[in-house]
This record gives C-alpha cells, structure tokens and sequence, in this order.
C-alpha cells in the first residue's frame, strides 16, 4: 500500500488540518488591518482629569467639566480619519502625558514599566540571600555534635555525677 492511498483514507484529518491552516493565515491578515477608532475605545485609553482617577468611559460624575471637553475633541479627531495613535498623541500634546492610562513605554516613563520587575526581582533575591543565611545558622541537632567531648572532662562530669547521687 503506497502512502498516498493511506492518506486518501483519511481525509477528514486533512480537511482538519487545512481548516486550521487558513483559519490561522486569516486571523494574521484581520490583525494587520487597521481598525476605525471609537469613542469607546478611546476612552478606556485616556484617564479623566477631574480628579477622580478613572478612565474617561468610566467617569463616576455627572457634570464632569472633562468630560463634556475631551469628548467632543476625541469625536472630531475621529470624524478626521485619524487613528488611534495619532489621536493619543494629540490628546497628551493637549492635556500632558498624564492623560494616558498607561505610560508610554519611551524615555523616562520607561522606568514605570521596568521598575516593577527590578523591584521584585531584587526582593525575591534578597528572601533568597536571608533563607541561606538561616539554613547556614541552624542548630546543631542533639547528639549531632561537631567535636566530640574530651574524655577527662566527660570522666569529670560522670565521677561528680555518681558522688551527688545524681548517677545510676
């Protein structure tokens, strides 16, 4: 039986097989694509400055003067044609970087991103340092003694024992 008569034998297996396969090429293409940005989307990305630490979709205040002034310019940058990107950028050229919810991940403000890691990667190696420590200082277990006892203080110590009554 030559092997192409084994592989027509099972073409569910290849039908599965090609399926994944362009179901894969084309989750590559949808990612490239660009996406029109909303106001939703832009939103979540960009922090109110009223004071209430919260993304501008999640806002607790009703009459919130940021509000009413970051949503119409985020609408008409939209209505531009302009990206996400581009409409992020404008937003911390007009309000100061602090507008965005996440720093971004350039020049100093590279360090809110990297600092996280070195803290706890100095944290977990310090823990590591002190445990060793410990083990290296742990006590002797009871008749585990590094040196043995000289025999004439042992003799000693056993001669006064039986003198005080304290013996066999």
């Amino acid at each position: 039986m030559s092997k192409f008569s084994r592989i027509s034998q099972r073409p569910g297996k290849w039908a599965v097989i090609v399926l994944a396969f362009a179901l894969f090429v084309a989750s590559l293409t949808r990612a490239d694509a660009p996406q029109r940005p909303t106001l939703e989307s832009i939103g979540d990305q960009v922090m109110c400055l009223c004071g209430c630490v919260a993304t501008l979709n999640h806002c607790p205040h009703r009459d919130c003067a940021t509000l009413a002034e970051m949503r119409p310019f985020i609408e008409k940058e939209i209505a531009a044609g302009k990206n996400e990107t581009t409409i992020l950028q404008d937003l911390a050229l007009r309000y100061g970087v602090q507008v965005l919810a996440a720093p971004p991940s350039s020049g100093f403000s590279l360090t809110a991103w990297i600092l996280p890691g070195v803290g706890l990667a100095l944290g977990l190696s310090v823990v590591v340092v002190i445990v060793r420590r410990w083990r290296r200082r742990a006590p002797a277990v009871a008749g585990a003694s590094a040196k043995p006892l000289d025999p004439k203080v042992l003799k000693a110590v056993e001669e006064e024992m039986s003198n005080s009554g304290l013996g066999h």
